[in-house]
Order: C-alpha cells, then structure tokens, then sequence
C-alpha cells in the first residue's frame, strides 16, 4: 500500500467526479441558505433540503445574467456542475445558471426591484406632475421603426398640428436597450429642452418589454426634469416605467391623446366661453343702462330747483338754530364771568388798601407779625396812593397795653 498526500487524494477525487457525465450538466433543487455575494462579484451559498446540504458556488460571468436577486429561504433550480475544491478538500456545485422554483426569474426580479423602488419613494404619487395644457415641444423615446413612431406622429398631428416632435430613436429591446433609453430621457431632460416626453414601444412578450422594467430606465424616469408619459403598447400589465412615470398610457397613440390637446375641442370651448362673456357683457350693459334711465328719472335731474330751495329753507332753519344756540351760551359765559370779576374784587389788594388798609414790608418782605420786628427796624408802609418809611419804637404783642 503506497502513501498519498493530501493533494495526490483531492486532486484523485476531483478527475474521478470529473469523469462522472451524471454530475456534468445537473440541477438541483433545493433552498438558499448562507448566501453571501462578495465585491468581486462570486456568489456562495448553500443548497439544502430536509436532511442535507450542498455548498454552492457561482462565478460573476455567470452571476452577472441573473435578472434576480437570490435571497435565503427562496426556492430555486440550480444547474452547474459538481467538484472537488482541492484547497480545502471539500466537493461544491458550480452554478452556472439558476432560477426560482415556482417562478419565472423575470417575474420574481420584478417583483424585487419595484419594492426596492417603492421603498425609496420612485413611485410615491406625491412626485408625480401634472401635464402641460398645451405643449409646443415632445420628445420622443422610442424606435425609429415601427408603428409606434407613427402613430404618436399622426395623432398628435391631427390632434394638436402645431405642435413640434422630436426623436431620440433608441433600441426597444435586447441587449443595451435599457441604457439607451435612459440615455434618450436624460438627452431631453438636461440637454434639448422639451415641453413633455414620451417613453414606450410597441407591445410584446415580458421578455420584449424587459427594457422597460430596468432600474436604469426607471431612475431615469424618476430623475427627468420634465413631466414623462410612459407608452408601452400593453393595456393589461403594467412595467416598472408606467410607476415612476407622471403618466401612464395603455398605447402609445393614447400617449399622444394624453400629451396634446384636441383643437376642435380647444375651439369650441373658445366659442363658449367666448358666448358666455358677450352674454355676460350684454347684460352687464343693459343694467347699467337701466340704472343710468333711473338716475335721469329721479328728481335731482328733473327738478333740481325745487330740490335746492328745499335744501335752502332747512339751511336757514338750521343757522336760526346754531344762532340762538349760540346766543344762550354766550350770555351764560357772561353771567359767570361777572360773578368771577366780583369775586375777584373782593380780595384785590389795592381794594382793600382803599379802605385804610396798608401793607408793612421790610426790604421788600412782608411783615405778618410782630415777632418778625425789632426795636428801631425801619419799614415801609404801602398805601393806595405812596409809600410811609417808619421806625419801630416799641412793639406790643396783642394783648398788651
């Protein structure tokens, strides 16, 4: 019995699975556990079922062609082929393709991308904005061949036929379709400047209107400058685009019906309103006339003699009135004030000093007792008609004799 190394034995198990054409080319069903994708793009994972489990991994050349995100606990169908990893000695699946039990990858990655989309608020209504009345200008994305093209052309034509159309022809579908379109949406967002766009295409399979649903298109939408019309040729299902657009059309000739108005519509609406302000106007007139028939009716125009004579009398009537009143309040004025004269009389000093009375001042001051005077003080005293310089000889108080 010959000695083997390590590497001799994996390397022996890893040609004898090798040569083994069940294990090239399998698929296996089971459910993800321990998923885990690195930056460099490699996927690892388990696969288990009830009693076993299966390592598991996927290469970024393959993991870049999922169109879903694998998550743990989901069911799927892996298909690769089974090895032995020498390095660590153990045997793994290489995945080489996958998909989701019970479900197309197509509808699951939908399904996951608009709740990632939902949740940062891509198709919250309160972005959405409204259309404008009557643009000049729409750009649109879409084929330069088909139908499309020419219906949006001939109904918005006939609809609104000044209006201007521009295209950005894009690839619809297939490979580089998504970036395109996105690249047409941000062409007349930030660089040609348009009124309105519309996004769409014909109709198709899910897997022809796919563009439609990548996250490049539908952050474009999201991020356009300009209100956005999503015309994809489905009535029934709805694509990631048709939820970030401001507006959905079923068709894109309904994307045109959306984007203009009908000028026939336009017009008669004109000639309504335009009826409703001649009426409008035509009796405002006829009440003013009317009112103008009753001011020359009235007395003041017919008669204004009678009028001011009768504005004369009450004037006469009312300055009789003032002058009385006036009368009544100056002779009672009077009468107060000769009350007041007397009272004033009554204590004027020189009133007083007629009578023999006489003022003593002393340098001016007046004296108002003899406690305010010595002996040989020399004081004045004011009579009515001059002036008595004394001396103070003796002073009695009252009392005294």
């Amino acid at each position: 019995m010959g000695v083997h190394s390590v590497s001799d034995i994996n390397r022996f198990l890893k040609n004898l699975l090798a040569s083994e054409p069940i294990l090239r080319g399998i698929a296996v069903r089971g459910e993800i556990s321990n998923f885990k994708k690195y930056p460099s793009g490699h996927c690892y994972f388990t696969l288990k079922d009830a009693s076993s489990a299966l390592k598991c991994v996927m290469f970024r050349s393959y993991a870049g062609t999922l169109r879903f995100m694998p998550q743990n606990g989901m069911q799927v169908v892996a298909a690769g082929s089974v090895s032995v990893y020498e390095r660590d000695g153990v045997y793994q699946l290489y995945v080489e393709s996958m998909l989701p039990e019970g479900t197309g990858d197509l509808a699951l990655a939908f399904e996951q991308l608009k709740e990632k989309l939902a949740a940062e608020g891509l198709f919250d209504q309160s972005r959405k904005r409204p259309l404008p009345p009557f643009p000049k200008r729409i750009g649109v994305v879409t084929s330069s061949a088909g139908a499309v093209l020419r219906d949006i052309y001939r109904v918005s034509k006939r609809r609104w036929p000044q209006v201007q159309l521009v295209l950005y022809p894009v690839q619809v579908q297939g490979e580089g379709a998504a970036e395109q379109i996105a690249a047409g949406i941000g062409f007349f967002s930030r660089k040609y400047p348009v009124d309105v766009i519309i996004a769409g295409r014909g109709g198709g399979s899910m897997e022809d209107l796919w563009a439609f649903n990548e996250e490049v298109v539908v952050r474009a939408i999201a991020a356009a400058k300009v209100p956005l019309i999503s015309a994809v040729g489905h009535e029934t299902d709805f694509t990631l685009a048709d939820f970030a657009a401001d507006m959905r059309a079923a068709t894109p000739s309904q994307a045109a019906e959306l984007a203009v108005p009908d000028q026939s519509e336009v017009r008669r609406q004109v000639e309504n309103l335009t009826g409703q302000l001649t009426r409008q106007m035509q009796g405002a007139i006829a009440a003013r006339r009317t009112r103008l028939e009753n001011i020359l009716q009235s007395r003041v125009l017919r008669d204004p003699q009678s009028l001011l004579a009768e504005r004369r009398q009450r004037l006469d009537f009312l300055l009789a009135g003032l002058q009385k009143t006036v009368q009544a309040d100056m002779q009672d004025k009077r009468h107060r004030l000769g009350l007041l004269l007397n009272r004033l009389a009554a204590i004027n000093p020189a009133a007083v000093m007629g009578r023999g009375y006489g003022l003593l001042t002393r340098q001016d001051k007046l004296i108002t007792s003899v406690n305010a005077v010595a002996v040989n003080d020399e004081l004045d005293v004011t009579l009515r008609d001059g002036i008595i310089s004394v001396r103070a000889l003796t002073i009695r108080e009252k009392g005294d004799r």
